[in-house]
Formats: C-alpha cells, structure tokens, sequence
C-alpha cells in the first residue's frame, strides 16, 4: 500500500460563505480554521496549503458566553515606547469586529509562512454584502 501526498497542482479550491449572526466566537473560528487548513478534505497535507477560502459575513453579529465583551482584552503595540493600546472585546466589536474573527482564527493556524499563506484566503466582512459573487460560494456547515 502507498501513501498519497497531494502535489501543489493537483489542489482545487473552493470558496464558502458563513453568515456570523448569533454564533459563538471560538467555535466558529475553529471551524473557519478547519476549512482554511484543507483538514476537512481527504487530501489534506500537512505542509501544503490545501485549504479553501472562507467569506464571513455579519461579524458585528457575533455572540460570546460569559462576561468577555468586558474582560476579554485586545493589546497592540506600535513599537514605540509606552507604545501599547489595549482595548476590550465590546469596544473592538464596534470599532473593527472583522478584526474580531480574523485574530480568533490566527491563533488556531499554524505559526509559519503556511499560516499566513492560509490566513489571506479568509475574508471577513462587518455586514452582511460581500464582493465575491462572482466566485459563486456555497454556504459552509457548521
């Protein structure tokens, strides 16, 4: 019995549409991750980019358990001295929620070239239209 290893130009990729309204933050984003890392195919590959793109709509709509809208804390640091802003998960939502779900989903991708490639197919929107049409995405299961 052989192994199979999926070679670069054998990868089809496909485009899928989630609508963000009323779901829970972590589990939607482990799934987004799921798909952007190719793990739901069967020829996934674990140094390839197999992955597919992954359009998110409504994600000012997002909902998260407990108190996190006021304890949950965003830190950036413009690498200057005394340079750190932090913000909480309830200011960030207003301000930038695609910021939201695209952070969520870079922790659960690899720490490497191969997640950043796999981290430019995710395309997060605050409201409800898109530009992608013309790719024609299928709604994802969640």
């Amino acid at each position: 019995m052989k192994t199979y290893v999926t070679k670069p130009s054998e990868i089809e990729r496909d485009w899928y549409v989630v609508d963000a309204a009323g779901m829970t933050l972590g589990r939607l984003a482990t799934r987004i991750a799921a798909v952007l890392r190719g793990k739901h195919k069967p020829t996934f590959t674990p140094n390839l980019d197999t992955g597919d793109f992954v359009i998110v709509v409504n994600a000012e709509k997002i909902h998260v358990t407990g108190n996190k809208l006021d304890d949950k804390m965003y830190h950036r640091h413009s690498g200057y001295p005394s340079g750190l802003t932090s913000i909480t998960l309830r200011r960030q939502l207003e301000k930038y929620p695609d910021r939201v779900i695209q952070q969520a989903v870079k922790g659960m991708l690899p720490h490497n070239h191969l997640g950043r490639k796999m981290l430019k197919k995710l395309k997060v929107y605050a409201g409800p239209e898109h530009p992608h049409q013309a790719q024609q995405p299928r709604p994802l299961e969640a």
